[in-house]
């Protein structure tokens, strides 16, 4: 599974980018919406894992523009702060994790995005 991992703190960057690699899993790390668009359009993630705020374009903005080209993305949007209109009605693979979120949480929210992709690749 390729996940894109959108976080402007460099430290969070790094240390969450490294815990989410793991088998089966490489992570590419980028502090910018701007700059997750460029590699996503070079070569498509299977996850994008995006701070909601980030400087310049938003996280969500982000999250919009992905699912706009395809509306069946995993995105998980990464907030301090609870989205207020919920994260449904962005798409049906839209997820949210509330800062500071625990290692696990991630880690089980990873596991059922994979899963969920292994089910749906063709066989």
């Amino acid at each position: 599974m390729r996940i894109l991992y959108v976080e402007d703190n460099c430290e969070l960057r790094d240390t969450i980018g490294l815990l989410m690699e793991g088998e089966g899993r490489t992570v590419v790390t980028c502090a910018t919406a701007e700059e997750a668009l460029q590699r996503d359009a070079a070569q498509p993630h299977d996850v994008v894992v995006s701070d909601v705020s980030l400087p310049g374009m938003s996280g969500l903005d982000l999250c919009r523009h992905l699912l706009a080209s395809n509306p069946q993305r995993w995105v998980v949007l990464c907030s301090g702060y609870p989205l207020e209109h919920g994260v449904g009605t962005l798409g049906p693979h839209v997820r949210s994790l509330l800062k500071p979120f625990e290692l696990e949480e991630l880690e089980e929210l990873l596991d059922v995005i994979a899963s969920h992709l292994q089910s749906a690749s063709p066989a």
